[in-house]
């Protein structure tokens, strides 16, 4: 997965105040998303724009580009 997170989403938003109850109970997050995160999978960019609103940060915080190796192939055969 070339792009991933650079922080535990979930315990930056713990810190911020953002348990996982509140962000149900609120309609911040759905527990769809919530599980995404715990498990490192990808979320919308509409997701990602609301934890950034409630983290005050900007997405380049939260997730990063790496670059995957090139696998080569076995010529001749």
């Amino acid at each position: 997965m070339p792009i991933q997170y650079k922080v535990d989403i979930i315990a930056e938003l713990k810190a911020h105040g953002y348990n996982t109850n509140r962000l149900r109970k609120e309609k911040l997050l759905s527990e769809g998303v919530v599980q995404s995160l715990r498990m490192k999978k990808y979320i919308s960019m509409e997701n990602l724009s609301r934890i950034c609103r409630l983290l005050d940060c900007q997405p380049g915080d939260l997730i990063e580009y790496v670059k995957e190796p090139v696998e080569v192939g076995r010529e001749g055969k």
